[in-house]
């Protein structure tokens, strides 16, 4: 089963996705917050596998929860922030605070549950439409200089810099064996030895860093 922690200020929300959820099989949720206080605190007395974080919460927001719950966890709940992108400015920063993905709540229910599905066994979750939007918001604008360079990326082979590019630009590992003409299970392999040569937690991490040491650019 996989344990959930529901983090929403709107109560109607939080019942929706909890009857949504209760009807898997392999899913029971185990909690409920209404700000990022609460989710935090249930972090820590339930142990869940995985969090369905709102970003904007009152007193504290779901930035600030991810952030103290990495802190508190480093090897805790997954968390997945759930987004209505537009509105929330803050997504970026908390992918980078340490959450494991992110989906828009208008979601389709089979695109919800198979997200926390891969997020619970330790995959993330990139939308690569919103992906790009983000990362045009907060990264590289006019003036803003990039917090890390190409040289970060010194380790990789050839093949594997261009693997991370396609990943940072929203590819999953089949469309990137496809684009590549590899066996998807060789770009897997791929995928992990660059997340272990970079040091990254996931694919999240790995997009993040593909555009600030400019192995792609927004737009």
């Amino acid at each position: 089963m996989i344990r959930l922690v529901l983090a929403d200020d709107q109560v109607l929300l939080r019942q929706g996705l909890r009857m949504i959820l209760e009807a898997a099989d392999d899913m029971d949720v185990v909690g409920e917050a209404d700000d990022g206080a609460g989710a935090v605190a249930l972090a820590v007395e339930q142990g869940p596998d995985v969090i369905l974080m709102d970003v904007r919460m009152p007193e504290v927001d779901g930035l600030e929860a991810t952030s103290r719950i990495r802190a508190l966890m480093p090897d805790g709940p997954r968390i997945l922030i759930l987004t209505t992108f537009d509105l929330d400015e803050y997504v970026y920063a908390s992918l980078r605070a340490g959450a494991s993905g992110f989906l828009l709540k208008d979601t389709l229910t089979a695109d919800l549950l198979s997200g926390i599905r891969a997020v619970a066994r330790g995959d993330a979750i990139v939308a690569p439409q919103v992906t790009r939007r983000l990362i045009e918001r907060h990264i590289g604008s006019a003036g803003d200089p990039l917090p890390r360079s190409e040289s970060d990326l010194r380790e990789l082979t050839e093949r594997e810099r261009e693997v991370l590019g396609l990943v940072a630009r929203g590819l999953s590992n089949a469309e990137i064996a496809g684009r590549l003409f590899l066996a998807e299970g060789t770009v897997k392999g791929h995928v992990s030895r660059i997340l272990a040569k970079l040091d990254l937690r996931d694919r999240v991490q790995a997009v993040i860093l593909a555009y600030e040491c400019g192995l792609v650019r927004p737009g």
